[in-house]
């Protein structure tokens, strides 16, 4: 899906052009691609094997500061197909994370603002997120 102006509207939260390992299984097979972007509801996994629309998968995201990968749940939301991919616009697949209640979602969210101010610096994280990151 390529990125127009509309993206920003409809994604909730603000992005960060973030590049993290992240590793999955599908159908047998592990996979090991990276980030492009990540926020607190969802990141962008750039790949020449994106999973289908409303796939959901656990990947393990390499997160730096943390000694074992954060454990997420996912849904793929959409896709840019190989074939369809363009420089600006790469293979790969959005992802939508899913909590299974109020307290996993503030932990998980909580893990991502610190990574985004760890990357990003304090200022540009608070700045992005319109708010301090939590700690």
């Amino acid at each position: 899906m390529p990125e127009t102006d509309d993206d920003d509207e409809r994604r909730r939260a603000p992005r960060a052009p973030i590049e993290l390992k992240v590793e999955y299984k599908r159908l047998n097979t592990f996979f090991a691609d990276y980030t492009k972007n990540i926020s607190r509801g969802g990141t962008f996994i750039g790949t020449q094997r994106p999973l289908a629309v409303d796939t959901e998968f656990v990947f393990a995201l390499t997160v730096p500061n943390l000694t074992e990968p954060l454990r997420l749940r996912g849904k793929v939301i959409w896709v840019v197909p190989t074939e369809e991919a363009t420089k600006g616009n790469p293979a790969g697949m959005g992802i939508e994370f899913q909590y299974t209640g109020d307290d996993e979602r503030a932990e998980k969210e909580t893990v991502v603002e610190r990574l985004l101010a760890d990357q990003l610096g304090e200022h540009l994280a608070t700045k992005l997120l319109g708010r301090k990151p939590r700690s």
